[in-house]
């Protein structure tokens, strides 16, 4: 996917994380820590096969490492930290569907790889599978929705609620 500004209000509070040489990283892939440096949730593949067993349990390794929304490109063979906003709401892509505010959203498919730049809704209940909560409603079906994210990392992730 091409490089997307996806943040559209609220403070960002960016961090800079290196990334692996051999990475492409795009403006606006979800992000996740793995080992010290930036990957995308592209990264997080290979789901049904020798990867994770289910899309869910792709979502939940997301969940665990998510740190936030790629501000800068990292292109393979960059060796420059990335800024990297760990809140914030962000407009994603997805599948046609209705939405309403507070939903849980986790990363969707592309394939059998996770979509670094899609969401799709999660279970209620399933606040470790999801990356943000929807931030503007949806009644009638939408293709694009927004987000407003929650870093694992820096902020705990999505919560249960009370």
């Amino acid at each position: 996917m091409a490089d997307k500004m996806r943040w559209r209000y609220g403070e960002t509070n960016p961090v800079t994380l290196p990334v692996a040489s051999a990475t492409n990283i795009e403006i606006g892939d979800v992000v996740y820590l793995s080992s010290g440096a930036a990957l995308p949730a592209s990264q997080i593949n290979d789901i049904g096969g020798a990867g994770p067993a289910t899309l869910a349990a792709a979502q939940e390794i997301l969940h665990d490492g998510f740190v936030g929304v790629a501000m800068q490109r990292s292109r393979v063979g960059d060796d420059a930290e990335i800024r990297i906003a760990t809140s914030g709401v962000f407009e994603f892509d997805c599948a046609s569907a209705t939405f309403e505010l507070g939903d849980r959203v986790g990363t969707s498919a592309d394939g059998t790889a996770l979509a670094p730049q899609s969401v799709v809704a999660v279970d209620a209940g399933s606040p470790q599978l999801a990356l943000g909560r929807v931030a503007r409603r949806a009644p009638i079906a939408a293709t694009h929705i927004l987000v407003d994210i929650h870093s694992t990392i820096l902020k705990d992730g999505p919560q249960a609620v009370a």
